[in-house]
């Protein structure tokens, strides 16, 4: 094993042995439900009363679709934290928590809504280890704090949906809060 290879595959070893803690508890990517594409878009609804339901149920539809197709894409086979191993050995071609934010942002994007706003945010963005990129979808005009984390990593590939204030896991920093404070760092 080239020196490289052993040392990646030495620093992986506690993320395999957390992501083999939580192997019991993974479930396989599949397609959503109607019902829980009913579910989410009440929720996206009722963000605001300008929020048109059309959509919302549109945004629920792609946001559920377009992670089970990125799983299939990012051949998700695994626990979040073992995929992410095999990512950064070059085992599997995508599937880091930026990856799945980046694509689904990008898919979002496409749908051009009009009373709905995209926001990207980070949680532990100060700690390379545990830091975590997340899409959060709001009501046009109103902050990511007021809207509702769109996360496909954290389930592997069955996305994850709460609103910001209630996402107990993680405490989310707007990514351009995240940057400009890197900047001010790197300028010093």
């Amino acid at each position: 094993m080239p020196d490289l290879s052993r040392r990646a595959f030495v620093l992986s070893l506690p993320a395999l042995g957390l992501a083999g803690c939580g192997a019991a508890l993974y479930e396989p990517p599949r397609p959503a439900t109607e019902a829980e594409v009913q579910r989410l878009s009440q929720l996206i609804a009722s963000l605001d009363f300008h929020v048109n339901n059309a959509e919302a149920y549109r945004a629920a539809d792609v946001a559920l679709s377009e992670s089970f197709r990125l799983a299939q894409e990012y051949e998700i086979e695994d626990p979040p934290l073992t995929h992410n191993t095999k990512v950064n050995l070059g085992l599997k071609p995508r599937g880091l928590c930026y990856h799945w934010a980046d694509d689904l942002e990008r898919r979002l994007k496409r749908e051009k809504f009009q009373t709905l706003d995209l926001h990207r945010a980070v949680a532990n963005w100060d700690n390379i280890l545990l830091e975590h990129s997340t899409v959060i979808l709001s009501a046009s005009g109103h902050g990511f704090e007021d809207g509702i984390v769109l996360d496909p990593w954290r389930k592997g590939g069955v996305l994850f949906w709460a609103l910001v204030r209630e996402d107990t896991r993680y405490i989310w920093t707007d990514r351009r809060e995240v940057f400009r404070i890197r900047r001010e760092r790197k300028g010093r």
